[in-house]
């Protein structure tokens, strides 16, 4: 239990910066990996209409979205 509660703290931490680091750059310039452009064309051709900048659960779960 200690070695798994030891484990747990320790991926918070790492958890915790990682989340730091993504938040302190401008989105426009964050680049997670090399594919990201690509990965974003093909969401887009897939989904044109999804607002992202404002998510609603409930205009994802509605039927049109499905």
């Amino acid at each position: 239990p200690r070695l798994e509660l030891a484990w747990a703290m320790r991926a918070h931490q790492h958890a915790q910066i990682h989340f730091n680091l993504i938040s302190s750059v401008d989105p426009k310039f964050l680049r997670l990996t090399p594919l990201d452009d690509r990965i974003y064309a093909e969401f887009r051709g897939r989904f044109p209409e999804l607002r992202v900048d404002v998510l609603e659960p409930e205009e994802l779960k509605s039927e049109p979205a499905k």
